[in-house]
């Protein structure tokens, strides 16, 4: 009886190495590119006044993973075959960060950089980040905060971009979705110049 049991037991073990428990990987990731950039070799000197930390938005639940989100009315799906290289709130955060220092001058330190402390801070929640399925466009909101060290207030401004798809395919929701991220960005590093 405890012979059969070990054999069992190590049976068992063999097949473990053969099972696989995650899905295949999607055979492309996707990702997003800032159209404000900063110029190559460029510096200067700043102070913690001038600088902004952005910080990567929250994400309601149905974005919170590194799938390209469509939404059909209530419900929401994944495009097959393909994913982000990261989630959602840490691309868009990087596109924000890049076209903020680009367009308005002002610093912003990577945030894994703890010992520099901004004293303008940039959060928020990014919405909305999907295709809309069977209209033709994608949609991305973003609830923007913004707060300064010594004081209590805190501004705030929805942000919202539509984007045409050529498809909806990977490649095409992804041009588009990058599209409307920069536009956002753009927009919220507008409106930070004049906060």
């Amino acid at each position: 009886m405890l012979r059969r049991s070990l054999i069992a037991l190590t049976a068992a073990g063999l097949l473990t190495g053969c099972i696989s428990l995650g899905g295949d990987p999607p055979e492309r990731l996707m990702s997003l590119t800032p159209t404000a950039r900063i110029a190559a070799g460029a510096g200067k000197v700043t102070r913690d006044t001038q600088a902004i930390s952005v910080a990567p938005p929250a994400l309601p639940s149905a974005l919170r993973n590194q799938r390209i989100a469509v939404q059909t009315g209530a419900a929401f799906a994944y495009l097959p075959k393909a994913g982000w290289v990261d989630t959602p709130a840490m691309l868009f955060r990087s596109v924000l960060a890049e076209t903020i220092e680009a367009k308005t001058g002002r610093f912003v330190p990577d945030q894994r950089n703890g010992a520099i402390t901004p004293d303008t801070r940039l959060g928020g929640t990014l919405a909305a980040f999907q295709l809309l399925g069977g209209q033709g466009k994608v949609l991305v909101i973003f609830d923007a905060t913004i707060a300064k060290s010594g004081s209590d207030e805190i501004r705030t401004h929805r942000f919202e971009a539509t984007v045409p798809v050529a498809g909806e395919d990977a490649p095409s929701v992804a041009a588009a979705l990058n599209e409307a991220a920069n536009g956002i960005a753009g927009d919220v590093a507008d409106w930070i110049g004049t906060n």
